[in-house]
């Protein structure tokens, strides 16, 4: 049976290798996605990354989503411990990851299995031959030993390579042990992919210097040795007829960088503690998928950024919150699970109307869920999710690139109106990444808290601003400003107060406060006409999915507006006004209806449809658009 499988692989190469008259052709396409799919140990995250960052030092636009798998250790060579990262470049706007893939390179037989379905009708599918033995077949859950017939995916061109083997041969005389000229083997095939899609291999060299030059220099020859080959190899064989550019974007001037939207998050955050001049506090608790931007606010500590990794999530926010108290522009990052624990100290920031950020970059749930999957099913938890009438601002960012802003305008608020805001992330933001123009501090406003001055003492902690109720901020230790903040219901004055007309005035002021941002921030922009029969809405990372499909119903022939919400509590002002210009309203998220909900419950009278996903995976674009068409 084994023979019979490998004769079958085999015979696929030998094809290609008996077309030895085919021409060969550079062809310019305006857009590429591939996947890279391999073991949890095989470095796709890695190589995906590598190539994102050739293409965006290229000039294109891309949209990257990492695909990691949810269990810690999943058994080596099994469906549940593949690890993705998909790339998807172009010439012109990319707002997506892209649904189905140009390539696909399978390091073994269960990343084959677990992506084919990802595949185009045209797909180009390179495999390591040698991971495909009886064992690994076996391993992957296959019911025979022939997978490339038992997937269906005959008609695609198949490239099988003995990857390993070639690996091994390349760095026969490196001096490394075996061990580790395998984990070069990632290295072979981004030299075989950059070949094809004409990538320049330089800037690895740049990310080899950087990456080994300091500890471990032996390793930057061989690992540059094994690029080149997978490079010259994919080049000589005759199995690849054709070789694809994508030419540079037509993009904005300015310098760029490829940022995911952790780190975006992080780098907002450092630009609201520059224009508001008070120090960065972040007191947080590891959890997938948020960890990144806790690791890269530490590593900006000469910004003065200050991070304490606390020894749980309810240690995090207080931390944070005695950060508030004593001065600074204070965060804490978590995901739904940790957001769950951290809902009393959140009454605790809302009562003492301290600023603070609370970062949830949202995952599969419920409890521990799926961890390393995406979703928007923390909506409900982060508007309701805590005892009494305890309101919050929300915002969502909606790409990786504007978490950036999406940071920066939750500390703002945070600091200018002395209040909690949460920030809502995803984990297909924060891990994916995308082109971001680097910006001027200069064109970002300043932020300006509300300090206490001499001309208020004797000094009333909740006395409040007549036109945004927002009290003032004085910092433990200046003369003449001591108060009590705390849990416990106060009056205007800072007394501790149980008089029932008093707690009611004080919710009804920290509502109003909240309800006050609308004010402030920018008004709903539809995309299309401002009346007609459909009006698609979205709220997050469902951004670019939702733009490719209006874009593309509105190619067939068919009329159809977006708009999308950033910000979600309170509601821009307009809402009432747009949702008013159209018969329906298709509201799309990665759960089963929260925003839907939200919207029904302050904009009754519309006719409401759904369009809902949870399965720990983005939106199709063609799954909205068979949504957009069926509401048409």
């Amino acid at each position: 049976m084994f023979c019979e499988k490998t004769l079958t692989i085999k015979r696929t190469w030998i094809i290609n290798l008996k077309n030895e008259k085919m021409e060969h052709k550079v062809i310019d396409v305006e857009d590429v996605v591939i996947r890279f799919a391999g073991d949890s140990g095989d470095g796709m995250q890695l190589t995906g990354s590598l190539f994102a960052n050739m293409s965006a030092i290229y000039g294109n636009e891309l949209s990257t989503f990492p695909d990691f798998p949810a269990e810690i250790r999943a058994p080596h060579g099994t469906v549940s411990g593949v690890s993705g990262f998909q790339v998807h470049f172009g010439s012109g706007h990319v707002t997506t990851p892209g649904d189905f893939c140009d390539m696909l390179v399978a390091m073994n037989p269960a990343a084959l299995k677990s992506n084919a379905r990802w595949l185009k009708r045209t797909a180009l599918v390179l495999i390591d031959e040698d991971t495909f033995d009886e064992e690994g077949i076996r391993k992957a859950g296959f019911s025979t030993m022939d997978p490339v017939t038992e997937l269906k995916i005959e008609d695609r061109t198949i490239i099988v390579s003995p990857i390993t083997t070639l690996t091994e041969e390349s760095l026969k005389d490196s001096g490394l042990d075996q061990k580790t000229v395998h984990k070069c083997k990632n290295m072979f095939t981004l030299g075989m992919a950059s070949y094809i899609y004409n990538r320049p291999v330089e800037h690895i060299y740049d990310y080899l210097e950087r990456k080994f030059g300091k500890k471990h220099p032996e390793l930057i020859a061989p690992n540059r040795k094994v690029l080149n080959d997978g490079y010259n190899y994919a080049s000589n064989i005759q199995a690849i007829a054709n070789t694809y550019t994508v030419v540079p974007a037509n993009m904005k001037k300015g310098l760029y960088r490829n940022i995911t939207g952790n780190q975006a998050v992080a780098w907002g955050f450092i630009a609201a503690s520059e224009k508001s001049g008070r120090p960065l506090f972040c007191g947080s608790y590891p959890i997938t998928p948020a960890t990144g931007i806790l690791e890269e606010l530490a590593v900006h500590k000469y910004l003065g950024v200050k991070t304490v990794q606390a020894e749980d999530e309810i240690a995090g926010v207080c931390t944070a919150i005695g950060a508030a108290y004593a001065g600074d522009l204070a965060v804490t990052t978590t995901s739904g699970p940790g957001l769950s624990l951290k809902s009393e100290a959140l009454g605790l920031a809302v009562m003492t109307e301290l600023p603070l950020v609370v970062v949830d970059v949202q995952r599969a749930g419920p409890s521990t869920g799926i961890p390393t999957k995406t979703e928007q099913t923390d909506l409900a938890q982060v508007l309701y999710g805590r005892n009494g009438e305890c309101p919050m601002v929300v915002i969502a960012a909606h790409s990786p690139a504007n978490c950036f802003d999406a940071a920066f305008m939750s500390a703002k608020i945070a600091l200018e109106h002395m209040m909690p805001v949460a920030l809502l992330s995803e984990g297909f933001l924060g891990n994916g990444s995308e082109p971001w123009l680097i910006p001027s501090m200069k064109d970002y406003p300043e932020i300006r808290p509300p300090y206490a001055t001499e001309a208020d003492i004797p000094f009333k902690p909740f006395v409040r601003d007549e036109k945004t109720y927002v009290r003032k901020w004085a910092f433990p230790g200046q003369k003449g400003f001591e108060h009590r903040v705390g849990g416990l219901e106060k009056s205007p004055q800072g007394v501790l107060s149980s008089d029932p007309a008093n707690h009611e005035l004080m919710v009804r002021n920290r509502a109003e406060k909240v309800a006050r941002i609308a004010d402030i921030i920018p008004p709903l922009e539809v995309d299309g006409p401002s009346q007609g029969e459909l009006l698609v809405v979205g709220w997050g990372g469902t951004y670019g999915h939702i733009l490719s499909a209006v874009h593309e119903v509105r190619k067939s022939g068919g009329t159809v507006s977006q708009v999308h919400f950033d910000y979600i509590n309170p509601l821009p002002k307009n809402t009432g006004d747009v949702l008013s210009g159209f018969r329906k309203i298709l509201v799309c998220e990665l759960n089963r209806g929260q925003f839907a909900d939200w919207l029904r419950a302050r904009y009754p009278g519309h006719d409401y449809i759904q369009c809902n996903k949870v399965q720990g995976q983005p939106f199709l674009v063609q799954e909205i658009v068979d949504a957009i068409e069926k509401a048409l």
